[in-house]
This record gives C-alpha cells, structure tokens and sequence, in this order.
C-alpha cells in the first residue's frame, strides 16, 4: 500500500530549501527508461498496491520461468492506463481483467494496460499478468541482479534470486517502484521432484502432488525483498522469545551443510537480542525470520534473509575495520538481519535515498559489538570502516531516475550515526530514538527528509547542515588548530556555510565541548602546555598548523 504519497515531493523540497551552492550533484545523463523506472508516472500514480499473488512454475534445466502475477490494487482517481513493468528478455503474455484480454502498449521495461472496466475511486480491482520466457541470469549476484543457476556439491539445482537497483521486474511483472509496498502477498512456486522452494513469509501449503509451494507475506514488503530459493534443502529452527511474545527463527540450508549451519547460526538469536535492543521489536513477527543459504553472497529479503558466506566469520573471512572486531561475528549474517528494521521495515521512498538502509545497517554491525561486546568494542570498529571510505561522490543520488548515491552510503553512513550519538551525549536517549523511528516509521516507506527531521526533533539538534555536509557534499570537516604557548586556537575548514557541530576535545585528559565555526575561536579553558586531543569517535580530520 502506498504509505508515503504526501511525501513524494519532500526530497526535491529540502533540497531546494536547505542546499547551498557548495553542495554537489551527479552529473550523469539519464534515459527515458530511467525516468520510466524510477519515477512516481501518472501511469502509476493513480492506482495503489494492495495484493499480489505470484503463481509461477521454475524449470531449472531450461533456466526458464512462466506464470502469472495477479495484482489486486484500490483507484485512487478515475484513470484508465496502468503501468505494469518486467524487463526482456521475459515477455508478457497477456493481461486480462475480470477475464477479458487487455491492450498492452510497450516501452522497454515498462508496459502501459489500457483497461476497459472504468475505474472508479475507491474501487478495488485485479488484473492479471501472464508472462513467461528465460530471465536474466545474475553475473555477480547481488550486485548483478537476476537469477543465479547454480548446483550444489552433489550435481543438485542450488538456484536464488536477487534483484536490488536493477528491480524485482527482473524476474516478475509487478509495479516495480519503492514508494507503494503491497500489503500482502501469495507466492507460488512449482519446481522439480526432489528440490524445496523456500520464499517469503511463512508456507501455508505443499502440494507434494505438483511439488509446489504456497508462501504467504501477512505483512507489506518491497519489491526486491521477494525473493524465490530452490535447492535440496532440509530446515532446523528454534523459538526465540522476543519483546513480542514467540518468535520462530527457521534456517534452511543443504544438506552437506545442516552441522556447519547448526553451529554458525548460533549467532541469529545474539543478533536478535542487539537489535531488538537498539531498534524494537522485530518487524515481522507474524511472518516469522529465516535464513536461507544460497549460491551467492547474501541479501535481506524479507523474512527470508539469504546467506553465502561460506560459514567463516567476518566478511567472507575478513574483517572491513582492521581492528580484529570484525572476526568476532558472522558479517553477513548480522548486516542482511538489521535490513529486516532498516530496508524492510523502514523503507526508502526513492533509491536516491538508498543511505537509509545501507548507513543504519552498516551501524547495526556496531551496535551488534556494542551489545556483546561493549563501547570501547563497537567505537574501534566503527572507526575502523573509515579506511573504506572513498568520498568519491555524495551519498544521496538523484531522484526520480533510479539512481543510488556513492557507495560510501555504508561506512560514511555509519560514521555520520555514530557522529550524532556523541552529540546527543546521551545513549538512552539516542536508543529511544532508533527505536522511535522503527516505531514511529512502522511498514512506511520513507524520504530522507522525512529521517533527517526526525531525528533532529527528537535529538533538539540543529542537523540540516550536518546532514548536508555528510550525505549532499564529499567534504569532510576538517578541524585546524594552532598552539602558541598559553593559546589555543581552532577553526573549521571544508566545510558547508553555517555547519554547527560541537566536538568533544580532551585537555590534559579532561573532556571540554566545543564550538567550532569557519573563523578563528579561541579555547578559554586551555592552559600552558596542556596536552590536547580531539574524541576520534567524530568523524572529522584533524590538522595542526
């Protein structure tokens, strides 16, 4: 359901508002089809998601997928055009409603149902997409998105699907742009004799005659967390009691696998207790939580997060920080959990503002050691992932073209949390304030504009520059300070007009806060020959000159 439609326009009116010329943007020339794809159009302004049900059989030995999607939605306003995307090389078949075979115009990926059954608002309405034919098979899953065919140590089918940026259309019809989440959502799928489909939510039917299986998704999810899994799996699980009564933890892998699993998922029920800590209860008690190996990497499909990190701790062995606290948990499975709060639960509005999920999750993996492993643990690591940052382009991308933001969504991200929990100055509060937005955000999609004032309503920070300089420009502050005897003087350079972050120094070992501006400020509490330090838990660079 579209949860979000008052605030479409948010994104382009903070900018508008908040960004000054030092601000930098994209510069990149876009297609009609990105602004097919990554654009509210009136084709699908005027009609929002409330049910899918994915009918579908997989044949693994032709790498083949035919089916239907039915797609169940309410009129917002009288229009008769509906725009329903899936990508070549697949085909649609045909579009029916109430029986009767649609007109269907195409554009690409994008392909525009003229109905004949007028539209009145308020109405709820289905139609039905038949398609069929040989999806895209990922290259580099999940970054490549697609299907991936793969086999397992015993010659058997292990395949998977992954579709984030590229889009769910990919491998089924569907409207496939953030902003409208369906509510709810059947997922059929027929497979060979001798290899299990594990999807979304929970499974309420197997038909062992035809070998398929019926997972329904009680609650709203995006599009690229549906997901489909096919391989010769068995299943272990356990009961997690959670803020919000019994919780079931399901894990499904290979069977070459179970003893490997049954050890290294031990960690699920740690992450669980850190994040609904932090960030609430779990979103999707009524559809329970999974792990589900596959042949790649990983991803956080709702309610079915995938893994394939090899059962090492760490990412795929190594530790991102250099500090040693990567290695004391399985990365994958960690960072894909925390999306099922920030990515699942909390949902970006427009990929430009694709920070939402990766810098929150990239915080999680923090918040993880904090828990376990305590302050000191979790401040190392995060300041350890600075190593990766490239500041290469802004983290925010460009609206309304399918366009994610620098890569650096994630470590910069992270830092830029963690910069706002030392201004808050107080860890109660600034829990109360990750879970408020998992709260008070609950199954929404959401703009970054809408985050941002969230946070500094809560927090009484004065944040649009801070925002703007982290997420809107590549600069990090820099700090100058020169010492002259009895004299300390300091300044920010590099930095947005009107920035105002407050710093944690230490003089003489003592914590002193303050109040850095682009002019020269002298430090009245310093005294001669005092030793001086700025908190490294900011995430500034620092220059004596």
């Amino acid at each position: 359901m579209n949860k979000s439609i008052l605030f479409i326009l948010l994104p382009l009116l903070f900018l508008s508002s908040s960004i000054n010329a030092q601000l930098q943007q994209e510069k990149r020339a876009f297609t009609e089809q990105d602004t097919l794809r990554g654009s509210i159009t009136p084709e699908r302004a005027w009609w929002d998601l409330n049910y899918y049900h994915l009918d579908i059989e997989i044949q693994p030995d032709e790498k083949y997928i035919a089916g239907k999607n039915t797609i169940r939605y309410r009129v917002l306003e009288s229009q008769q055009v509906l725009q329903v995307d899936l990508q070549p090389p697949l085909k649609i078949e045909k579009v029916t409603q109430d029986g009767l075979p649609l007109s269907v115009k195409s554009n690409g990926n994008a392909h525009f149902v003229t109905l004949i059954k007028q539209q009145k608002a308020g109405d709820f309405n289905e139609v039905v997409v038949h398609y069929s034919g040989n999806p895209k098979e990922a290259i580099r899953a999940p970054w490549d998105g697609g299907f991936s065919w793969k086999r397992d140590d015993n010659g058997k089918h292990f395949v998977a699907t992954s579709c984030q940026g590229l889009g769910a259309s990919v491998w089924w019809p569907n409207k496939d742009h953030m902003y409208d989440e369906v509510d709810s959502m059947l997922i059929s799928v027929k497979v060979p004799r001798g290899l299990t489909n594990v999807a979304n939510g929970r499974l309420r039917k197997l038909d062992t005659v035809t070998n398929t299986s019926h997972w329904f998704v009680s609650n709203p999810i995006n599009n690229y967390g549906v997901n489909v899994n096919i391989a010769d799996y068995v299943h272990f699980g356990e009961k997690y009691n959670g803020e919000k009564g019994i919780l079931d933890m399901d894990y499904w892998v290979l069977r070459d696998d179970l003893e490997k699993a049954k050890e290294h998922f031990k960690d699920a029920p740690k992450m669980m207790a850190a994040f609904e800590h932090w960030f609430g209860p779990y979103p999707f008690y009524e559809d329970s939580f999974k792990l589900v190996q596959v042949p790649y990497l990983g991803m956080e499909h709702q309610s079915s997060i995938t893994y394939g990190n090899q059962w090492k701790k760490g990412y795929l062995g190594k530790d991102l920080s250099g500090t040693g606290w990567g290695l004391k948990f399985d990365f994958l499975l960690i960072h894909e959990s925390g999306h099922e709060w920030f990515a699942n639960n909390i949902t970006y509005t427009d990929i430009a503002d694709m920070w939402v999920h990766e810098g929150f999750t990239s915080y999680s993996e923090n918040l993880f050691l904090d828990y376990h492993y305590g302050k000191e643990a979790s401040e190392a690591y995060v300041q350890g992932l600075r190593q990766n940052i490239k500041n290469d382009r802004p983290v925010i991308g460009t609206y309304n073209v399918n366009s994610e933001g620098s890569g650096d969504m994630y470590y910069k991200g992270s830092n830029l949390l963690h910069t706002i929990r030392q201004l808050v100055n107080d860890d109660e509060k600034w829990r109360q304030v990750l879970r408020g937005l998992n709260k008070d955000f609950y199954h929404q999609t959401v703009t970054t504009a809408q985050i941002e004032n969230y946070i500094a309503k809560k927090t009484n920070l004065k944040l649009d520059k801070f925002f703007d300089q982290y997420l809107r420009t590549t600069m990090i502050p820099i700090l100058e300070y020169t010492i002259d005897g009895k004299k300390l003087k300091y300044r920010y350079t590099n930095v947005v007009d009107g920035l105002h972050m407050p710093i944690r120094v230490f003089m003489n070992d003592k914590a002193v806060w303050i109040n850095p501006t682009t002019a020269w400020k002298r430090a009245a509490k310093y005294q001669r020959d005092a030793t001086f330090e700025v908190d490294s838990n900011f995430y500034i660079d620092v220059k004596e000159i």
